[in-house]
């Protein structure tokens, strides 16, 4: 016996782009999976900076659209399975990365972006994995080879992203260091897992990793801030050394010396996942379940989740993440 599929559903939209108080709990058509894809009942959903940006309507190509639900991972069960989607049965626990859609009791997901979840997690756990582990794997691991024996210096370490790549970096065996907004949020980076956190607004963050490393830099910077972070980044990467760009918090406009990029024969990355085919992201959500899942079956290894909404209080987690006062990963939740 299954539930019966309610015709309509709650989620939350926002009729004009604008800050948090914009969002609202409407009743919409809930979706049919077409061939390929499933049907998820939504018991949580993470948090974005995209997110932050399509509501306000500056996120490229999602701006200025009406009723539109956001949301790019989810966790929950499977309600129902399209044609050909035959990975998964109705009633599978499963997170799922998505293109939009995720702030919804219920949305759709092509199959190959969806995976079981892990062994032991929570929902809001599980909805805290796929935009932010695709994210850090792809950028960190295959655009900026990181290897176990790496340095790797992480701006914004108390962010969703910045918490998942201690995490993934600590797993590699790699040495970390982040930057980050507090004293308090340098200590939940540290007890995360980084071998060093570093209070960019009270520290010149350069000199203190030149001191932590001994005058040698580091191997990889993963940046999601841009602007003057990005030749400040370049000037403390070793010799063939590797940045990638996975965001623009601090500006879109930047400056570099290419002379630091010639001599020290660097490599500079950036990627976006939201616009990548199913094809895509379905390869990547298979290499996070060949090389991640273990680590979250059997090494313990758990996302960090900083606190969980109710559906009907989302413009308060938006504005929580606007005021950048987490640390992991901001989530809300549905009830059915």
């Amino acid at each position: 016996m299954t539930d019966t599929i309610p015709s309509t559903m709650s989620a939350v939209t926002f009729a004009e782009t604008g800050g948090p108080e914009v969002l609202r709990l409407a009743t919409v058509p809930t979706p049919e999976p077409g061939e390929g894809e499933v049907l998820i009942k939504v018991e949580a959903a993470a948090l974005n900076w995209a997110d932050m940006l399509e509501r306000n309507g500056s996120y490229p190509g999602w701006s200025d659209k009406p009723d539109s639900i956001m949301g790019l991972e989810v966790a929950g069960t499977i309600a129902k399975v399209g044609e050909g989607a035959n990975r998964f049965n109705v009633g599978d626990r499963v997170c799922a990365l998505l293109a939009g859609g995720g702030y919804a009791q219920y949305a759709v997901a092509p199959s190959p972006q969806v995976l079981p979840l892990p062994r032991g997690f929570s929902m809001a756990e599980g909805a805290a994995v796929p935009e932010a582990f695709c994210t850090v794997w792809t950028n960190m691991i295959e655009r900026g080879h990181l290897r176990p024996s790496d340095t790797v210096l992480i701006h914004g370490g108390a962010s969703g992203i910045g918490t998942t790549a201690i995490l993934v970096a600590k797993g590699l065996g790699s040495k970390v260091i982040v930057t980050a907004g507090s004293d308090e949020k340098c200590a939940k980076c540290e007890q995360i897992g980084a071998d060093k956190a570093i209070n960019y607004k009270t520290h010149d963050f350069s000199e203190e990793v030149r001191k932590f490393t001994d005058g040698a830099g580091v191997d990889v910077v993963v940046d999601i801030i841009g602007g003057d972070y990005i030749q400040k980044s370049l000037d403390l990467l070793k010799q063939d050394g590797r940045l990638v760009s996975v965001g623009m918090l601090g500006s879109n406009d930047v400056n570099i010396k290419l002379s630091t990029v010639l001599m020290k024969r660097l490599t500079i990355a950036g990627s976006t996942l939201r616009t990548r085919t199913v094809a895509e992201k379905g390869a990547l959500m298979a290499e996070l379940k060949r090389c991640i899942w273990p680590m979250f079956d059997y090494g313990g290894v758990r996302p960090v989740v900083d606190s969980v909404f109710p559906a009907e209080r989302a413009n308060e987690a938006h504005a929580r993440m606007e005021q950048k006062l987490h640390t992991g990963k901001i989530i809300i939740t549905f009830t059915h």
